[in-house]
């Protein structure tokens, strides 16, 4: 897999369901480009156990996105169909009801496969006959995609492996924080601490001896 940091994210128009009820035929990221960053999160599948926990988790962080200028999109190998009837299922019976952020499906599984996060291999047999090794669902990617369009921060997680919603918003706030001010961000950087002044003579420094 090539690193996809300071890459266009790749381009996908596909159904989705958005605002937890309306399934919608053609969505794209092309609508937030110049406007606003994205966080695309894939995850394994609908109906499933550590994959709620997740939604949901974003769901409840989805307001501290909006005051940064994020929008939040999820995916899965899922059709738009099982997307709608998981949202129309109750948190308590292991639904998402009440996720309103867009849920993309990838149904074709080119989206997880252009991103680096399917978890299969697809090869041909001496028979001809095209088998699949591994799961065929989608790692658990994150992708921090900036209003150009670029990806400026990701990270993949092996499938039981859930992840840190905090996490993608202090990797937000420091991609806004060098933005803004030029500064770089050092370890466990968060928002409201010092960071640091990079200059082209302390870059080029450090590159000379690595």
């Amino acid at each position: 897999m090539k690193a996809l940091i300071g890459k266009k994210a790749p381009e996908f128009h596909a159904p989705a369901v958005i605002n937890g009820n309306q399934i919608v035929e053609d969505f794209s990221l092309e609508q937030y480009l110049g406007k606003k960053y994205v966080v695309l999160f894939f995850y394994p599948m609908d109906f499933t156990f550590v994959c709620p926990t997740e939604l949901h988790a974003f769901q409840e962080k989805l307001g501290e996105f909006e005051k940064r200028d994020v929008a939040v999109v999820g995916c899965s190998v899922d059709s738009e169909f099982s997307h709608f009837a998981w949202l129309n299922q109750d948190k308590n019976k292991g639904g998402i009801h009440g996720v309103k952020y867009p849920i993309v499906a990838d149904f074709s599984k080119t989206i997880a496969e252009n991103y680096g996060v399917l978890a299969a291999d697809y090869l041909t047999n001496e028979e001809g006959e095209l088998v699949a090794t591994g799961a065929p669902v989608a790692y658990r990617g994150l992708f921090l995609i900036d209003k150009e369009g670029k990806i400026r921060h990701y990270v993949i997680n092996d499938l039981p492996l859930g992840r840190n919603v905090d996490e993608a918003i202090r990797m937000v706030d420091a991609l806004q924080h060098f933005e803004e001010f030029g500064e770089v961000c050092p370890a466990n950087w968060s928002k409201g601490k010092d960071a640091m002044k990079a200059t082209n003579e302390g870059v080029s420094g450090y590159l000379s001896k690595h």
